[in-house]
């Protein structure tokens, strides 16, 4: 990629649950206007958006939605768009009464719950991966006590006003399914508002903002199978394409991403509305070889920036909009040069792979 068509986050902003600001990026984008420059808008679907709708354009919508969105932005600045702000927001707390947000979330209809997709799925890979029901529990178990631990530090790593760090009760560490704790699903009942500003190198240099106050986007990958649902559960649960679409990241950027994170140069944050979407992606990465390395893997690493959306949470579509804003942060504050946020649209047809750097 040439010096003119690389992108760099300038501003990266959120507001959960009234905590936060985005003040940071509107005086950012105000500050392009000023110079006479178009902010392309690019945005993340509500849940109030129907599913089943076709997408508009320059908007997304699927858990993948914010990478495929970072694609975009990042195809137009090599287009020679000189800035583009990716938008989510989602009041799933204050904006839906629990009837509607149960409704709306039954993309798959009222006879087919995602907890019980999911857990198909999860009895499907567990087949495929030739383990047992009980060893999948533990490792759920050790990935909640990963996604607590990454939570707590990035509450203390913030800038921002925090709500108080507040764990789950007993009670959502009580069996929903027959492989899942309220824990271990994702639980997106928050207020979550997000931007991500990007510009070119060119714009960068007019608003006179150093390269080592920015993130760099590296490359994306992105897989998609041409269906979702319950009869796709056995292509899904193999997860080639989320192999591709890592494998593409990789390529894009010239990196091998797991040697990076081994050697301790980078950061991770996977999608983690249910266990086996982590557990599929330290996988098909290559950061482990067989599931069986899954516990001291998990003991010494973090596989998250956020706390995951069990904690950190992040609205419907917007859990990677929040690790990619999380991500952005913690590059320009830790010692690592790189990191990786990982995407995961419905069931898990759509996977997306993006990988940021800092100068």
């Amino acid at each position: 990629m040439t010096n003119a068509h690389k992108a760099f986050i300038i501003a990266a902003d959120k507001i959960i649950n009234g905590a936060g600001s985005l003040h940071h990026s509107q005086v950012l984008e105000q500050k392009i206007r000023q110079l006479g420059v178009t902010i392309e808008s690019l945005s993340i679907d509500p849940l109030s958006a129907d599913w089943h709708r076709p997408e508009e354009s320059n908007s997304f919508r699927s858990g993948c939605a914010p990478v495929e969105a970072l694609a975009e932005a990042l195809t137009r600045i090599k287009q020679g768009a000189q800035a583009v702000v990716i938008h989510g927001q989602d009041h799933i707390k204050s904006d839906y009464s629990r009837a509607e947000r149960q409704q709306m979330m039954a993309v798959y209809g009222d006879d087919y719950p995602l907890t019980q997709a999911y857990t198909e799925l999860a009895f499907e890979f567990i087949q495929q991966q030739g383990i047992n029901a009980a060893t999948f529990k533990t490792y759920a178990e050790q990935l909640f006590e990963n996604h607590s631990r990454s939570y707590l530090d990035s509450l203390t790593a913030s800038t921002d006003e925090q709500e108080e760090p507040a764990l789950p009760s007993e009670r959502w560490h009580q069996p929903v399914t027959e492989l899942f704790r309220g824990v271990d699903c994702a639980n997106p009942v928050v207020d979550f508002c997000g931007r991500l500003l990007i510009c070119s190198e060119d714009l960068l240099d007019k608003l006179s903002i150093k390269k080592t106050d920015t993130s760099e986007i590296k490359s994306v990958g992105l897989e998609c199978l041409e269906k979702d649902g319950a009869s796709q559960i056995e292509t899904i649960a193999a997860y080639q394409h989320l192999q591709s679409a890592y494998d593409q990241a990789c390529r894009e950027a010239e990196l091998d991403f797991a040697q990076a994170f081994h050697a301790g140069d980078a950061l991770l944050d996977t999608y983690t509305c249910y266990p086996v979407v982590p557990m599929a992606f330290l996988l098909k990465s290559g950061l482990i070889k067989e599931l069986r390395e899954l516990p001291d893997f998990l003991q010494r690493l973090n596989i998250t920036v956020t706390g995951g959306m069990n904690l950190a949470r992040g609205a419907w579509n917007n859990p990677a909009l929040n690790g990619l804003i999380t991500m952005h942060q913690r590059l320009l504050s830790n010692p690592q040069t790189l990191g990786l946020v990982h995407g995961n649209g419905g069931l898990g047809y759509r996977q997306g792979v993006a990988i940021l750097a800092t100068a």
